[in-house]
């Protein structure tokens, strides 16, 4: 038994509706804001699967595979840059990293 595509759609939706609140709620702390873009990518990247099996074709999932490289590639410097200006700095606020300015 196949699961449909609307119960996808329904968890991606899900997914990006936690994204965007996570980012509109929270704009304190950029770590929260960086996996908020993380679930949007995932809303996404689920939408390409449900319809590459739907429609047995292999582009959604192989563009899927980039998505997911280039996002990994995202969290891990920012994560590195996120490190480095702690370090710096004592803190990780938003309001903060507007200050560095020039």
């Amino acid at each position: 038994m196949q699961v449909p595509v609307s119960h996808f759609l329904v968890v991606a939706g899900l997914l990006l509706v936690i994204g965007i609140f996570g980012i509109f709620m929270n704009r304190k702390n950029i770590i929260i804001i960086m996996m908020s873009i993380e679930l949007i990518l995932l809303a996404a990247n689920i939408n390409l699967v449900a319809f590459s099996g739907a429609l047995h074709d292999l582009v959604g999932q192989v563009f899927t595979m980039f998505v997911l490289t280039v996002a990994a590639a995202e969290a891990a410097i920012g994560l590195a840059i996120l490190v480095i200006y702690s370090r710096n700095r004592g803190s990780i606020e938003v309001e903060d990293v507007t200050l560095m300015k020039g």
